[in-house]
């Protein structure tokens, strides 16, 4: 690009969050030093951090300007990082034909995607990401939030529960550990398992997808099986709408469970849908008393029939929290976590480092982000294309059998001519050294040989399954010096040369101390090597 022709750095804003409750902020200190490195200019609206404990000096200490009022703010900001979609009158205060980076839920908010293209606006919707490209974790927000969710659900059942979560014995009597049931084993699930279960509690979990079951297990949990046969993978690293038979299997297992458990946290959604309803009004009059419901989707509804959104009710002797702002609960740790995705995002909308933001609709994912251009409705995204199938490898054409034993390529039994030969040769050896070597070196050369065979047979030739290949050399050699060492120490036998001098037997003596340490510290370390992987 000529000089003089370069486009000036945009400036980042940060407004204030206004949706009622909500703590988080868009960025935090030590991001704004990154999207400085980038080239921007970055503007935060005086106390926008004050909820999540930063502080306008710390954003002033890291280079960011600190403007009074919304409307100075919005109106001074190339590009506006939200995190909650912004109201009507943050919509009228934003400037026309700007760039607006924030959750917006287009298929939940038609009216307020009508509003943004009206002003000439450029939205990427964090929510939108295109979740199964690998590339785009880095952006994923919405997995962010849900694992801060998931660990805040847990923590909010323990404060609502009445007792332990691990099980203990104690002077007054035996503590049994808290059964809890997550229905759905998303990223949020996961995380409400891993917490659940590193408190000690006795952990189950559904969900329709079945390849998570492993993932439910690894966490240490147990999965619960639906009696029914159906696939609930919806794609995108959602679950889809079940049919009728299976949602009927279904209930009768959280009745089941209902009974049975202490807390149950509820994670279901599905994209673009008010969150299912699957726990009824029944279901929480056969739980125990005390016993505590998280729903987590309380914001579309509830999976709970019961759930009062945003409220911590008791019902039939059971508490149910519906808070819709878990995340925000956690305000520190959220604003970091999302100030990052947001980050990674402008990344790759800034690839130049020069301060200028470019929305590449060739991009997969900032397709997929992109919601509406320049005043234009883009959402939703045309499907991502599937990925190139690698071309099928020719096979192999089978490698021809070595005439020769000898090579390091060989596999496989030797021919038996080449057999017959080395055996021939080998016999006509032996008998040379027979009859024209001493008596005491044929003695000393048989014992070799029959150290050399023991050693292949009972430690080189044991399957590699058992040990590594350099740990049977090492010990196939040292079983050869062992037994050599031990034929020197022994008394003396008939044809064998009589008793060694003083010199051999403390040589004999060093080499078997020798591979006595050898042998038993690889056995030591392999020992230690397996209690790596022993929990």
């Amino acid at each position: 690009m000529q000089a003089g022709t370069a486009k000036p750095a945009q400036r980042i804003g940060v407004p204030r969050e206004t949706f009622p409750g909500e703590k988080r902020v868009a960025t935090v200190p030590e991001v704004v030093e990154k999207l400085i490195k980038l080239g921007f200019q970055v503007a935060v609206e005086s106390g926008a951090g004050d909820a999540a404990n930063f502080s306008d000096d710390a954003y002033r200490a890291v280079g960011a300007e600190i403007i009074n009022g919304a409307a100075a703010l919005w109106a001074a900001s190339d590009i506006v990082f939200k995190v909650r979609a912004p109201s009507t009158q943050e919509v009228a205060l934003m400037r026309e034909g700007g760039t607006l980076v924030s959750f917006i839920w287009p298929a939940q908010n038609p009216e307020l995607m009508q509003q943004l293209a009206a002003k000439k606006t450029t939205v990427l919707a964090i929510d939108a990401l295109p979740r199964t490209l690998s590339r785009a974790q880095k952006m994923d927000a919405l997995t962010s939030m849900a694992g801060v969710s998931g660990y805040r659900a847990v923590v909010e059942a323990a404060n609502a529960f009445g007792r332990f979560f691990n099980g203990q014995i104690t002077a007054a009597g035996k503590v049994p550990p808290a059964k809890v049931f997550i229905a759905g084993a998303g990223v949020a699930g996961l995380a409400a398992i891993g917490t659940a279960a590193n408190l000690g509690a006795i952990v189950r979990a559904n969900d329709t997808r079945a390849e998570v079951a492993d993932q439910v297990v690894s966490l240490g949990g147990e999965f619960v099986k639906v009696d029914y046969e159906e696939e609930g993978s919806g794609g995108g690293g959602y679950a889809k709408v079940m049919s009728e038979g299976f949602q009927q299997a279904q209930r009768e297992m959280y009745a089941q469970q209902a009974r049975e458990v202490d807390i149950i946290i509820t994670t279901a959604l599905i994209p673009g849908k008010p969150a299912p309803k699957l726990i009824t009004a029944e279901m929480v009059r056969s739980m125990k008393p005390g016993s505590v419901i998280v729903d987590m989707a309380g914001e579309q509804g509830g999976n709970c029939e019961l759930t009062e959104p945003g409220q911590a009710v008791v019902k039939h002797g059971v508490t149910i929290i519906g808070y819709t702002d878990l995340a925000s609960r956690l305000s520190k740790q959220s604003s970091t976590l999302y100030a990052t995705n947001l980050f990674r995002l402008a990344e790759e909308l800034c690839k130049a480092k020069d301060g200028v933001a470019n929305i590449n609709m060739e991009d997969d994912a900032i397709r997929g982000l992109t919601v509406i251009k320049d005043g234009n409705i883009t959402w939703p995204a045309p499907p991502l294309k599937p990925a190139a199938t690698p071309a099928p490898k020719p096979a192999a054409a089978p490698v021809a059998q070595k005439k020769s034993g000898h090579g390091h390529g060989s596999s496989g039994p030797l021919p038996a001519k080449t057999l017959a030969v080395i055996f021939a040769v080998a016999a006509l050896v032996f008998w040379f050294i027979g009859a024209f070597a001493p008596a005491a070196f044929l003695g000393h050369f048989t014992v070799f040989v029959l150290a050399c065979f023991i050693g292949y047979m009972v430690v080189w030739n044991v399957t590699p399954a058992l040990h590594t290949p350099l740990m049977s050399v090492t010990n196939a050699i040292s079983s050869i010096i062992a037994i050599g060492a031990l034929i020197q120490i022994a008394p003396p036998e008939a044809g064998m040369g009589g008793r060694p001098d003083e010199l051999i037997r403390w040589l004999a003596l060093a080499g078997i101390v020798l591979t006595a340490v050898n042998m038993f510290g690889g056995f030591a370390v392999t020992r230690r090597m397996l209690a790596m992987f022993r929990k």
